[in-house]
């Protein structure tokens, strides 16, 4: 009596399967590792969460800002026109869309960084004009909010300084052959960042180091 040889020949085919399924699977991890793909994805995270820090700071000054804003009037009821300025924008900048296109769109890149620097002018005015009141200078909550808006300031130079680093390591990255072949066949595109111009301006605004 023969035996089926149905049972063998089924298990080798599946056995086959599966080691081509293994071999193909290891070759493409090879090969998108040897592009550069691995790196890119790696590198596009940094950029995003640098980005979160960066936003994340910017909203934590606009947080501090209506309450600096009321403090003030209390003493400079003269300086509506200032006051006013600094309100409005705020407001822009905190009802700009911060979406993850913004990382890819160098025109709504351009539109966040102005928004947040008309912000940041506003404020030094504001500042400039507080030194003109000195009892507004004594008051505990005005000194405990510039404080936190003076650190809040030097922290979103540190967060941008960051961000600045990682789309630069990761636009070398994008731009640099064979590399910039992955980044041509998978969409990512070199990504824009902070303006020179832009950085020197927010580096001397707001001034609030003042009342020593």
């Amino acid at each position: 009596m023969k035996k089926s040889s149905a049972a063998p020949s089924l298990f080798t085919r599946w056995a086959a399967k599966m080691l081509a399924t293994v071999l193909a699977t290891l070759l493409t991890g090879a090969l998108l590792s040897g592009c550069g793909y691995n790196q890119f994805q790696a590198k596009d995270e940094a950029t995003k969460a640098a980005w979160g820090e960066v936003v994340n700071q910017y909203q934590r000054r606009a947080d501090l800002i209506p309450n600096l804003v009321n403090v003030v009037k209390g003493y400079a009821t003269h300086e509506r026109e200032t006051l006013e300025a600094v309100t409005r924008a705020r407001a822009a900048a905190t009802s700009f869309q911060i979406t993850p296109e913004v990382l890819n769109n160098p025109e709504a890149f351009q539109k966040f960084q102005q928004v947040q620097g008309e912000l940041s002018s506003a404020l030094s005015r504001l500042m400039a004009v507080s030194e003109a009141y000195p009892n507004l200078k004594a008051d505990t909550q005005f000194r405990d909010l510039q404080s936190q808006l003076e650190g809040t300031e030097n922290r979103i130079t540190v967060a941008r300084q960051r961000y600045i680093a990682a789309v630069q390591d990761y636009n070398v990255l994008a731009r640099s052959f064979p590399t910039n072949l992955t980044a041509k066949m998978f969409g990512y595109a070199p990504k824009p960042s902070f303006t020179v111009e832009n950085e020197r301006s927010i580096s001397t605004a707001p001034k609030v180091d003042f009342g020593k």
